[in-house]
Formats: structure tokens, sequence, C-alpha cells
């Protein structure tokens, strides 16, 4: 992964997407927290062989970089319904997603209205990044928008859905 960082060497500073409504000077800072929820900058090629590695049970181009109980670990559930918009102590309905070391876990596609399986898991972007890998199907997504934007992500993942031929 050659092109992420939390600080961003000015040689690379220009090829950034800019983001609306955002002033990029804003970005140049650096930084000393190195954060798993924020602040991190990365390529969709970069992402997505990320995720392809975690697909992969922790192995990238015959490259063992996680061991599969690891990767098994992080994307399991480990928040019970307290994550997700759904079931809770003061909700009612299914639970739609659990929460991961540092992932969203989907639990139910049906009630969360998505097409990705279950077991899923990925965590979104400030800007509008979707990363996600389903183990299930084998496959990984990574899209990149400049906002988030939530139909976008469903056509996203409808396109998706729709290539696999089962």
């Amino acid at each position: 992964m050659r092109d992420t960082h939390y600080n961003v060497p000015d040689s690379k500073f220009k090829r950034r997407v800019v983001v609306r409504g955002s002033n990029m000077d804003n970005f140049r800072k650096d930084t000393e927290y190195f954060s798993a929820s924020y602040g991190l900058v990365s390529t969709a090629r970069d992402s997505l062989r990320f995720e392809q590695m975690l697909v992969n049970g922790g192995t990238l181009m015959g490259t063992q970089l996680l061991g599969p109980r690891t990767v098994k670990m992080m994307s399991s559930n480990k928040a019970g319904s307290l994550f997700g918009g759904g079931k809770g102590a003061n909700s009612e309905g299914p639970v739609k997603s659990g929460f991961g070391y540092t992932v969203s876990v989907l639990l139910d596609p049906i009630a969360a209205d998505s097409r990705r399986s279950t077991g899923a898991f990925g965590w979104g972007g400030a800007f509008g990044t979707v990363p996600w890998s389903d183990p299930t199907e084998e496959l990984t997504a990574v899209l990149m928008l400049q906002q988030p934007h939530r139909q976008t992500q469903v056509y996203f993942e409808n396109a998706i859905r729709q290539a696999i031929i089962d």
C-alpha cells in the first residue's frame, strides 16, 4: 500500500481529489495522532488490495499478511445488538448490523436493505468512500465519491449483486 498515508507527502498531495465545500489547505496539516477511525488517506487501488487481502483470509498475492483467525475475529460482531440502527436496549426490530474490530458487519441484509451478503464487512469514510468485503461471494468492492451519497451506494451494490452469477 504505497499510496496510503495519514500525512500525505507533498509529492502526492496534488493527486488528492478536491472534496466539495472543503478548503484543501486544511488537509495539509501533519498529525501525530494515528486513529483507526479518522484521517487515513488512500487510493482506490490500495483500498481494493487491502479488502482483497481481508476476503482472502489475510493473504494477498501469495503473501500471508494477517492470520485467518485474526481476519475472522476482526470481522465478527463483537457488539451484540448495540450497533447498527436496529434492535437495541431502547428500540424494536431486527438487528441489521454488528460491529467487529474497526468494521461494520452485516447481520441481516433484508432488514438493512443491503445487497451484500450476511457477514459482509467494511467501513465508510467521511467523504463517501465505501470499501467492503463479502466473504460469502468471495468479492471486494471499493466506491470512492467526493461526498456521501447513499443512493449512489445503493446503485453500486445493485450493480455488483446483479453481476453475480450463481
